[in-house]
């Protein structure tokens, strides 16, 4: 299997791509998401199209640097009848999140792009819907008591293979692309090179 170099900080997405015996080396894109997120949105881009754009970005940017190599980028936002949801940065913003995510359906938007030499050379994006049970605020408070920082932070405002599970009363769609990866394409395109 050819070696990729994940232009992440994600743990998760690390764990992902080893599960699957797909090699890797981190090398983080330091991309400043929230400038490229405000632009999008001013020009009317849909969560859709900011998930696909930053994770062809972060590749990019990384295999700039890096000749000849296979460079995964990938992000991951929510779509909230058409508005994006991105990770929360503090406790505060995960309860606001999960207040109004409460009792309703969403999209997770998972997107995967890999670029050589600076360009894309592939990408994809995959979508799951979840619905999310009716809590009360109180309910919502417990369950951030029971999910660690890091875990918070790293699975979106969920984490659907722990706790977060308990959230939803449906969910259609693949676990890795809600966790951040949609690994099964990745693996088809790298195994037919």
């Amino acid at each position: 299997m050819h070696k990729l170099i994940l232009a992440s900080k994600s743990k998760v997405r690390h764990k992902i791509l080893s599960k699957y015996n797909i090699e890797c080396i981190i090398e983080h894109s330091n991309v400043d998401e929230d400038p490229v997120k405000q632009s999008l949105l001013n020009e009317g881009a849909t969560p859709e199209i900011i998930s696909k754009n930053l994770a062809e970005l972060k590749a990019n940017k990384v295999s700039q640097k890096l000749h000849d190599q296979l460079v995964l980028g990938a992000d991951s936002v929510i779509d909230l009848n058409g508005e994006l949801i991105s990770k929360p940065e503090n406790r505060k913003q995960a309860f606001n999140i999960l207040k109004k995510l409460n009792g309703k359906t969403h999209h997770l938007i998972s997107s995967a792009c890999i670029s050589i030499n600076g360009s894309m050379v592939w990408n994809y994006t995959d979508k799951a819907n979840l619905t999310m049970k009716e809590f009360t605020e109180g309910d919502l408070k417990e369950y951030l008591k029971k999910i660690t920082d890091e875990n918070l932070y790293a699975y979106n405002v969920y984490q659907i293979e722990g706790e977060g599970r308990n959230l939803f009363s449906r969910i259609d769609g693949d676990e890795n692309t809600i966790m951040g990866l949609p690994v099964d394409k990745i693996k088809q395109y790298i195994e037919g090179k």
